[in-house]
């Protein structure tokens, strides 16, 4: 280093000079590169606030991306955190001494945020020097370049569980605030374009508006076609607003509505907006839609490419009572009700002659071709000005090398395709021709790069997918490796496919201006405009669409986590994408496999907990497979028994109860009473039953279910343990309290050698025993139970999943049943609160937890 890392991170002025102090402290302080995610992974199992938000240590090559002078622009903070703490600990092994994490961490997030950088929930309390302690430890104390010391830096992990502090550094009451004057970016703002054209007669019309704007936000919305550069001129006014010294600028790919609400979310939490930093996605984007109503600091924010007006109508963001707000957004829509209550609508055509002509000049110009004027303006005019045409012809000029005129040739000569491809008597949309000749122009030439051949499939498959995003992780899997064999005519086993091609030809793509490859988006990296997926799929062969349906399929479910409580983003970003597959594919999606990714979707939503959207989804999805597949398929039967379970936890028992039934029947019928999908339909029943009050209905057909279960499996079979702890559920509601607790306790033990203690299984079978507990007046053994359920349920599902929810009823009524009124008290306000939030008022659970609470105050 220059200096020492002290110093050299205070003194780097963007993300390049970070990456590079960075990455010499990494090489200096932790481990060789190969033996960095093992070490990873040894901090994590003490930092369970980090690993939450991590799950596992990333790659060695992922540490390396992160701490490297060539990325340039912000690492993901949760990987540089990691980093740090693993070199603390290394340390702290060596010398025998304290872990030096939470200072080190605490100091280096201050500089991280000093760039405008996030670092998530961590609490910083900003200081000018570096801890004495962090120099002896790394470095050493060096003559002349020892900081002065200072009080030592506070750091912790918002709410939820926190590991024991190695260094007794006191806590922060609240956290501080970002720095003063760094603006706030919350979003994945685009880059400037390459070439921008200013667009004077656009921005005039804007200006305009703003300088009669009232006291209030304003909001503008520009309206036109697709590819006419909506996005990037937004993006330049967000731009604009940063440079200017905006101190909060919020970007949300606004084509999916829920979306809005979570990048609202995430704004509430970045913002520290009060009451939020909760698991709720919709009580955190209201809190920060109140917040922009009433806070002094000014801002903007980006609603981009807005769909679905009728469920994006409740998040236009309010009136700045300060009038410091403005607000953009972007849609293809052309509709009265864009405007009005406060809104203008700018309408956003095509280039003039004059700006494509520039924007050619400047794109080709700077990638060392030279052409006269005169080709910029006739090729610019061939393509109908449309800024979306331009950049698929510069590309594909800038990747072959041809100058304007050759690509204008080549142009006029792919004509007799335009007709099949987008029709001008078609296009109401107003495209052109032309945006769909370019664009077969580019794949073309890509088509022939390497790995050659594999461009159009790999094009048409990414068509299906949602255009504002999908994992990246999808160009990995063995299903689009086993497409990509096939469309090269290999068998799937002939031996291994070609190194990375899925991923070469994903690279390729990007390259190309097909769609653009971007692991600063997270879960949606691989994102191709909505224009370029329907250009696609117009020119993809109706017999060669069941194959790529099949393989996204396929891709999505193989890339689908198996536990669903862990990455919300990303289950978000998948339910996305399957409906969109959904959307495109139809009918063909019940073939072969293909359906299996609709019933993974819907799975997704009843375990996070989304059970009101489970119940829609699983009624649209019966119906679906009852026409498709016939009324005693197997998979329309498990599409009713899992819409049952919707309704069951929804609290509408008695709808439930009639599908169980029906499905028993049904099983008994056409698999037999004794195959474990008919047993499992009962057990399911005996629930029903139980929470309805037929509690000997219950207990007889409980009874039978383990009896059954314990014959035909065995007595440690996964089915056969499900079936005790349901069958001890009904004896204590019948007030068998001690065989609910002999059962209950075996249950447990079951569970945990089964599926480990943090399983959803083994929770709900302590949940179960510490009610028996209470039952029998043990009161004290079911505090314990439950006090460790509901921190489980915190850290495991959020604060606000429904079981969490649930678990806090059972905690409160125990704490009313030990006399420990007030803590009863304040937990079931809460509780009641949040259930008639989260589930409704008319719920069972909210029901019980009124009742509870009436109890406790002595109503």
């Amino acid at each position: 280093m220059a200096g020492e890392w002290w110093s050299d991170l205070r003194e780097a002025g963007d993300w390049s000079q970070y990456g590079k102090v960075l990455g010499e402290f990494r090489v200096r302080y932790t481990y060789p590169t190969l033996q960095l995610r093992e070490r990873g992974d040894e901090v994590l199992d003490h930092t369970p606030e980090l690993k939450q938000a991590l799950g596992a240590a990333p790659s060695a090559t992922t540490f390396c991306n992160h701490s490297s002078p060539g990325r340039g622009a912000e690492p993901d903070w949760r990987y540089v955190e990691l980093l740090l703490r693993i070199a603390t600990r290394k340390h702290a092994l060596l010398t025998k001494g304290p872990d030096q994490g939470d200072a080190l961490v605490g100091w280096w997030a201050q500089e991280h945020q000093r760039l405008g950088g996030s670092t998530g929930t961590l609490r910083v309390t900003a200081s000018p020097d570096v801890p004495q302690e962090l120099i002896e430890a790394f470095g050493g104390p060096a003559t002349g370049t020892t900081p002065p010391r200072r009080p030592p830096t506070e750091t912790g992990h918002g709410p939820g569980p926190v590991a024991e502090p190695v260094v007794p550094h006191p806590r922060p009451a609240a956290p501080a605030p970002s720095p003063a004057g760094a603006p706030v970016l919350i979003g994945s703002l685009p880059t400037r374009a390459s070439a921008f054209q200013d667009r004077t007669g656009v921005r005039d019309k804007v200006d305009r508006a703003w300088e009669g704007r009232a006291t209030t936000a304003m909001t503008q919305v520009f309206s036109g076609g697709g590819g006419v550069g909506k996005s990037q001129l937004a993006a330049s006014y967000a731009h604009q607003a940063l440079a200017a010294g905006t101190e909060v600028v919020v970007w949300v790919d606004a084509a999916e509505s829920d979306q809005i609400t979570t990048l609202y979310a995430q704004a509430a939490r970045r913002l520290e907006v009060v009451g939020t930093a909760s698991e709720n996605a919709e009580s955190d984007a209201r809190a920060f839609m109140g917040w922009l109503a009433t806070t002094t600091r000014s801002w903007l924010v980006v609603l981009d490419d807005l769909t679905d007006l009728d469920a994006a109508d409740a998040w236009w963001p309010p009136p700045a009572l300060t009038g410091n707000g403005r607000v953009l957004a972007t849609t293809r829509r052309r509709e009265a009700r864009l405007s009005g209550v406060g809104r203008t609508v700018i309408p956003v055509g095509t280039y003039t002659p004059d700006e494509a002509a520039a924007y050619l000049q400047e794109r080709v110009t700077a990638e060392d071709i030279t052409d006269p004027p005169e080709d910029h303006a006739a090729l610019a005019t061939a393509l109908g000005h449309l800024p979306l045409a331009l950049s698929h012809a510069a590309a594909y000029m800038i990747n072959e090398g041809v100058s304007s005129s050759e690509y204008l040739d080549l142009f006029t000569d792919s004509t007799r395709r335009l007709d099949d491809v987008m029709p001008r008597g078609a296009d109401t949309e107003r495209y052109g021709r032309e945006v769909a000749a370019a664009l077969l122009l580019s794949l073309d030439a890509a088509q022939k790069s390497d790995p050659v051949g594999l461009a159009t499939p790999a094009l048409r498959l990414a068509a299906v997918l949602d255009p504002a995003g999908h994992p990246r992780t999808l160009w990995a899997s063995a299903s689009l490796d086993a497409h990509m064999r096939a469309q090269r005519g290999e068998q799937a086993d002939s031996g291994p496919a070609p190194t990375g091609a899925a991923r070469s030809a994903l690279r390729l793509l990007h390259r190309y201006g097909l769609l653009t490859d971007d692991a600063r988006n997270g879960a949606r990296a691989v994102q191709i405009h909505a224009l370029t997926a329907r250009a696609a799929l117009e020119i993809t062969p109706p017999t060669e669409l069941p194959a790529i349906v099949d393989a996204a399929a396929n891709a999505l479910v193989e890339i689908w986590p198996e536990a669903d409580h862990t990455d919300r983003e990303l289950h978000a970003v998948l339910r996305a994408n399957t409906d969109v597959l959904h959307t495109h594919a139809g009918d063909l999606l019940w073939h072969a496999d293909g359906g299996h990714v609709l019933y993974r979707a819907g799975l997704n939503l009843y375990n996070t907990g989304l059970y009101t959207a489970a119940t829609t989804y699983w009624q649209r999805l019966a119906a679906e497979s009852e026409r498709l597949l016939g009324s005693e398929h197997p998979d329309t039967v498990s599409a009713r028994l899992n819409l049952a379970a919707s309704y069951w936890q929804s609290g509408r028992t008695q709808e439930a109860i009639g599908i169980e039934e029906r499905v028993v029947a049904d099983r008994e019928r056409l698999l037999g009473s004794e195959h474990p999908d008919t047993a499992r339909a009962r057990v399911n029943l005996a629930a029903s039953y139980g929470r309805a009050g037929r509690v000997q209905e219950a207990i007889g057909m409980g009874e039978r279910v383990v009896a059954d279960s314990e014959r035909l499996w065995g007595s440690e079979h996964p089915d056969t343990v499900r079936a005790r702890v349901n069958l001890a559920i009904s004896y204590g509601r019948a007030g068998r309290v001690q065989e609910a607790i002999g059962m209950g306790e075996r249950g447990v033990a079951d569970s945990e050698q089964l599926w480990g203690s943090e399983h959803p299984d083994t929770v709900r079978a302590r949940v179960n025993l510490a009610v028996s507990y209470g039952r029998a007046g043990r009161v004290q053994e079911a505090i314990g139970i439950e006090e460790q359920v509901v921190a489980d349920r915190e850290r495991l599902w959020g604060s606000e999943h429904p079981d969490t929810v649930r678990a806090r009823v059972n905690l409160a009524a125990s704490y009313g049943r030990a006399g420990r009124m007030q803590e009863a008290i304040g937990m079931g306000e809460q509780v009641v609160a949040d259930s008639e939030r989260l589930l409704g008022p008319d719920h069972p659970d909210t029901v019980l937890a009124r009742e509870n609470l009436a109890v406790m105050r002595g109503e």
